[in-house]
């Protein structure tokens, strides 16, 4: 039998991303306890809630089901920045992250039965000067509340990226490519177009996807 393809994610963004694999999948969002541990680095505080949030969703699958988890966080300067808790925490995260190069780690686990593989893709943000006024204004928008480090990439009125050289769908919350070279571990292969698609839909052009694709795991 086929396998059953699982998001445990309620993420309108990685459900878009998720679809363009042209394979049909369920949502099952996983709740589980985000708080880091002291001490953990950013990479590794990814993969542990990627983990536990495909074991949370394990139980609830058939035998047949691969479980895809994600997590996302923002990184500056060794600190982690989660979601804000409110306006005021948003508008901090916003300002220290104004004109200065952070990075975005998302780790992807995929389960099946006892098979597991968890991966981790890590992106460098440079982040434009955007001004006091425009941090009031997308805060105004709602937009920051649900989002590590209180912004999106792919916000087309605030726009808080510069350039950037890295994965754009890492920053968004699923990186395409490494999602597509860790399926060939459960027998299951992508369409060779998919980084055009991804690119397509995103509205970019992506300078690492031949590499991403070329690495052995």
């Amino acid at each position: 039998m086929p396998m059953t393809l699982i998001l445990a994610s309620n993420s309108p963004r990685r459900k878009q991303l998720l679809a363009l694999l042209g394979r049909q999948f369920q949502v099952m969002p996983a709740d589980v306890d985000e708080k880091t541990i002291p001490g953990e680095p950013p990479s590794e505080y990814v993969r542990r809630l990627a983990e536990q949030k495909a074991r949370a969703v394990a139980g609830l699958a058939g035998k047949q089901a691969l479980i895809l988890a994600a997590d996302t966080t923002v990184v500056d300067r060794g600190e982690i920045l989660g979601k804000p808790a409110d306006a005021q925490q948003a508008q901090e995260m916003l300002g220290q992250l104004r004109g200065r190069t952070h990075q975005v780690f998302t780790a992807l686990a995929l389960l099946s039965g006892d098979q597991l593989r968890v991966d981790c893709c890590a992106s460098d943000v440079p982040m434009r000067n955007y001004s006091a006024q425009e941090i009031q204004a997308y805060i105004a928008s709602g937009d920051p509340m649900d989002k590590a480090g209180a912004y999106a990439i792919q916000h087309a009125g605030f726009n808080p990226v510069t350039a950037l050289e890295g994965c754009y769908a890492n920053v968004v919350g699923l990186p395409l490519c490494h999602l597509a070279r860790n399926l060939q571990a459960f027998g299951i292969q992508t369409d060779p177009e998919l980084p055009q698609a991804c690119q397509a839909a995103l509205g970019i052009s992506c300078p690492v996807y031949e590499t991403i694709l070329k690495e052995v795991l």
